[in-house]
């Protein structure tokens, strides 16, 4: 199961803060440092910040995945965000964005990172996986749904 291994509860804001994208980066880097302390906080937002200038990765209603590859993170870390309120993120649908999933990953090991898109994707295309996010009270709540619907979607 690749997502149990990328994401953890450590890595889960139940309350995000941010009110635009370039706060989001931030306080979801955050969660990604925490799990993983030598990421190099400020290479990891440069490259957020460069793959989202190429397209948009509010990629659908509520959803975004922003995601970056650098050489200071160990394989792939990712953190869940959950906005009640929505966050302006300039999405492809223009709507705001409620649910973020960030992923960093190694830039010498790009197979690995499309490898966690694809299996995170698959979640996403589940439309009960979002209606049920929101009913979440906990971080270890979030992350087991998500582990849940990865076991699903690949059974």
């Amino acid at each position: 199961m690749v997502l149990q291994q990328v994401f953890s509860p450590k890595s889960v804001i139940l309350q995000l803060q941010s009110t635009d994208k370039e706060e989001l980066f931030e306080e979801m880097l955050e969660a990604v440092v925490a799990v993983q302390p030598d990421i190099d906080r400020s290479e990891a937002l440069a490259a957020l910040r460069d793959r989202e200038s190429k397209m948009s990765t509010g990629i659908m209603h509520s959803v975004a995945v922003p995601h970056c590859c650098i050489d200071t993170v160990q394989g792939v870390v990712g953190a869940i965000g959950i906005s009640r309120s929505g966050i302006d993120y300039g999405s492809l649908d223009g709507a705001p964005v409620h649910y973020v999933f960030m992923l960093v990953g190694n830039a010498g090991d790009n197979a690995q990172h499309l490898k966690v898109l694809k299996g995170l994707a698959s979640v996403l295309q589940q439309p009960r996986f979002i209606e049920e996010l929101p009913e979440k009270k906990s971080a270890a709540d979030v992350y087991n749904l998500l582990c849940e619907y990865e076991t699903s979607v690949l059974s």
